[in-house]
């Protein structure tokens, strides 16, 4: 029984693809797409050079245009803020006096406790204030 190269080459894709999918790597589907290109010079008649060249010509060209892509818009982060980096930068109002050893603001619609960022500093019941951050369950404002 004798196999055509081509029928070798899709074997070899698929055989690349099994990674792919298991490790969720995508230079396996590079390589894979690679092997097809392979697969369609050996059916028009190349030779094994010429197959040889173009899997690693396709491959590697994949890699060098399409991963800096992904790598771009993997390492983009989502303009949305959620969780307490959500609350940072947002003004509450002071519902019991806020010092450096405590007190009560309504931010975002619930009470949360607080602390001021200078110690030296307090704010009274009914002035606004700035959330700096969020320190576990307590709120630092200035």
């Amino acid at each position: 029984m004798d196999i055509d190269a081509w029928v070798w080459w899709l074997i070899g894709a698929v055989g690349l693809g099994i990674p792919l999918v298991l490790t969720a790597m995508p230079e396996f589907g590079m390589f894979a797409v690679g092997a097809v290109a392979a697969a369609v010079t050996a059916a028009l008649g190349g030779g094994v050079v010429a197959q040889v060249l173009v899997f690693v010509v396709v491959s590697v060209a994949l890699i060098a245009v399409v991963r800096p892509i992904a790598n771009r818009h993997r390492d983009q982060r989502p303009q949305h803020r959620s969780g307490i980096d959500a609350l940072r930068g947002r003004t509450a109002v002071v519902l019991e006096r806020v010092d450096g050893s405590g007190g009560r603001i309504k931010l975002a619609g619930e009470v949360w406790s607080a602390r001021t960022l200078d110690s030296d500093t307090s704010f009274e019941p009914g002035q606004s204030v700035d959330v700096v951050e969020i320190d576990g369950a307590t709120a630092v404002v200035m």
